[in-house]
């Protein structure tokens, strides 16, 4: 196949074909993407619902924090304790992180009237963590978050080639292009269904993917060795750079199987800043200071959930609410006095911008409108898909793919170029994909009979 670049725009049967393959590798994935991310939606409504008898305990009368974390870690042989949930009820239940010995975190729920462990479950097994890791994982670590991160890449193509093929040429009308004509049937039907749907739902779909990049392994480390390199562009990372273990996550360093504290030194978790982290001191004089550190952090009134966390000598106390541009973290010494306060606002420019993106992308910036923006958008997606899947069955030939045909004459365009090349050096895994395919077809066709 010889590639034509004298023009300046692809021909429409180059764009197709792009986008057909395109739309054949990625459909599957966005409709499952669309799928779990409508669910992820609705994480703090399902947790409440999940944990709603464990809300509704009755009202505590001589609330003992140390107990609740004395009671839990007895509960868990031999387990170390991560952190303390701060009670956003007085008939709230105690929740307690500790680290078993393997590594894994455990949730333990202690009734904090008689100080009894009322339920546990493994903080990876819990519903709304599942969900997290099919989205974004496909529950294979960070092999699914390579894939998805390619799945992302294509989608992007996706779009691109989609809104230059939507782009009406000539046509007299509204219908068909910003509306779809529901009246008329057959094809043309589930082409305006495919098509104005996909305009429509592609603007928060650039949005949702390029939010969700800064998450994913390949391009999250990128950006994490364009920081290192040309200096940092962020005080401290709160977000998580492919697979990252709950333990983690929750204690704010790695924590290894086996290990009842961190060691001391620096820690560095992809992701995340870690601080300088002691243990020259016993566990038990840790939890004992909990008490007063407790009663400084309700006085705070820290969007929740609120997270106490061992650093070091001191205590950090941090809210981890989804609406990132309202999370704070305070450092707090084990006698209750505030040692210091990070808001937001004093984070660096490339945090504040994924905050915001991430926080949107989870429907969490503006609260129920935005739940519902991105439901919609879910459910444009999957029409959307279920479309082009109609279209694709009534189009192909019995027995065969279906594939829009390589042409001689087919136009790349010189912007179709730049396109694609800019696209391949902004997403790594769609660079070398781009490459693999061009030396694929280099290869082939000296095969290919003339």
């Amino acid at each position: 196949m010889t590639i034509h670049i004298a023009t300046l725009w692809p021909d429409r049967r180059t764009l197709w074909r792009w986008h057909f393959f395109a739309r054949l590798f990625c459909l599957p994935f966005v409709a499952f993407l669309s799928l779990t991310g409508a669910v992820y939606l609705f994480k703090p409504q399902i947790d409440d619902w999940i944990d709603w008898r464990y809300d509704h305990l009755p009202t505590v009368q001589s609330p003992s924090p140390k107990r609740d974390v004395q009671a839990a870690l007895s509960a868990v042989p031999q387990g170390a304790f991560l952190a303390y949930e701060l009670p956003r009820t007085s008939q709230s239940a105690a929740r307690v992180l500790v680290s078993r010995p393997d590594g894994e975190a455990v949730r333990v729920y202690v009734d904090r009237n008689t100080h009894t462990v009322v339920k546990t479950v493994l903080e990876e097994s819990r519903f709304e963590r599942l969900v997290f890791r099919l989205h974004g994982q496909l529950l294979l670590g960070n092999v699914g978050s390579v894939i998805m991160e390619m799945v992302a890449s294509w989608t992007i193509v996706l779009i691109v080639t989609g809104l230059l093929l939507w782009w009406p040429r000539g046509q007299k009308g509204l219908a068909g292009v910003v509306y779809p004509r529901l009246g008329i049937k057959g094809r043309t039907r589930w082409r305006d269904l495919h098509a104005v749907t996909g305009v429509w739902a592609s603007v928060f779909l650039v949005l949702f993917l390029v939010s969700g990049l800064p998450w994913s392994f390949v391009w999250g480390h990128t950006l994490q060795s364009v920081e290192n390199t040309f200096g940092r562009l962020t005080s401290v990372k709160d977000w998580e750079i492919g697979a990252v273990p709950a333990t983690t996550v929750i204690a704010g360093h790695p924590v290894g199987p086996s290990q009842k504290q961190p060691a001391t030194g620096s820690m560095d978790m992809p992701g995340m800043d870690m601080p300088t982290v002691s243990t020259s001191f016993p566990e038990e004089d840790l939890v004992s200071s909990l008490d007063t550190v407790v009663q400084t952090a309700s006085t705070l009134s820290l969007p929740a959930p609120v997270i106490i966390t061992p650093s070091g000598s001191m205590w950090t106390v941090r809210s981890d609410t989804q609406n990132r541009p309202l999370r704070e973290s305070v450092t707090v010494t084990p006698d209750g006095h505030v040692l210091a306060h990070t808001t937001f606002a004093r984070k660096g420019l490339m945090d504040r911008i994924i905050g915001y993106g991430v926080a949107a992308h989870e429907g969490q910036l503006f609260g129920g409108i935005n739940q519902v923006i991105n439901l919609l958008v879910a459910m444009g997606l999957l029409a959307m898909s279920s479309a082009a899947t109609v279209l694709w069955l009534k189009r192909k030939p019995a027995g065969s793919l279906g594939a829009p045909p390589a042409m001689h004459s087919q136009q790349y365009g010189i912007i179709g170029i730049v396109m694609l090349v800019t696209l391949g050096l902004l997403l790594p895994e769609l660079g070398a994909a781009l490459l693999v395919l061009a030396i694929a077809n280099r290869i082939f066709a000296k095969f290919r009979p003339a």
